[in-house]
């Protein structure tokens, strides 16, 4: 049977990905070259879901440091590239739910707003680079998400209306690109939520486990 939607986008850190311990260690690195304290993970994984420039800017802003954010990301991307592959592991259900709608006939993509020089070498390490047919970056597009412009652009790539794909996430982030485009929206709970409660994001459905997606219903 196939997929009720022909085009599933996934968002990467918090819905695919659990990256949180080697942004931390990439974001520390930083903090103690400017020789401020570090901050622990649930710190930042609060800061965690509009790029790695707002993710830089506050733990900055945290520390009351004086540095300029354009000074200080260079040093941050060096350090998230060496820490990039050091921790990170796939979430529960994730390699099921891949193949299960790859079976189906869906065709996969990924719309994050990681920079998009990081995305391909977390996929291959990872094992999954070879389910997605398209994948676009923080970088890849003038407009990142929340802005619609990414998700209209796959549903363009894919000659796809916005009412046949569907959105996978975890944070306000993707749900404001979702509802932006007119997408139908999916949410992990298990994510970077930041506050945001699903349950009134404008998700058509919430899930603890990515195989989830495997039992949607289009029409419910």
């Amino acid at each position: 049977m196939r997929y009720p939607f022909p085009l599933v986008i996934f968002d990467l850190d918090g819905t695919l990905v659990d990256s949180l311990s080697d942004i931390a260690e990439a974001l520390n690195l930083t903090l103690a070259d400017l020789s401020l304290p570090p901050v622990d993970e649930a710190t930042v994984r609060g800061w965690i879901g509009e790029g790695v420039r707002s993710l830089v800017a506050s733990a900055l802003q945290a520390a009351h440091a004086s540095q300029p954010l354009d000074a200080v990301m260079p040093g941050f991307m060096r350090h998230y590239g060496e820490c990039l592959l050091h921790h990170p592991r796939l979430y529960p259900g994730v390699a099921a739910a891949l193949e299960g709608l790859r079976a189906r006939g869906a065709i996969l993509a990924i719309c994050t707003n990681k920079p998009s020089r990081f995305v391909a070498p977390l996929l291959e390490h990872l094992g999954i680079a070879g389910y997605f047919a398209a994948v676009l970056g923080g970088d890849s597009l003038p407009e990142r998400k929340p802005d619609a412009a990414p998700l209209l652009h796959l549903c363009a790539q894919f000659e796809q209306p916005p009412s046949r794909a569907l959105m996978v996430g975890d944070s306000a982030v993707d749900a404001a690109a979702a509802n932006a485009a007119q997408v139908p929206l999916a949410l992990v709970r298990y994510g970077y939520l930041r506050g945001l409660d699903p349950m009134r994001s404008g998700a058509r459905w919430v899930m603890d486990d990515l195989q989830e997606l495997l039992a949607i219903d289009a029409a419910a």
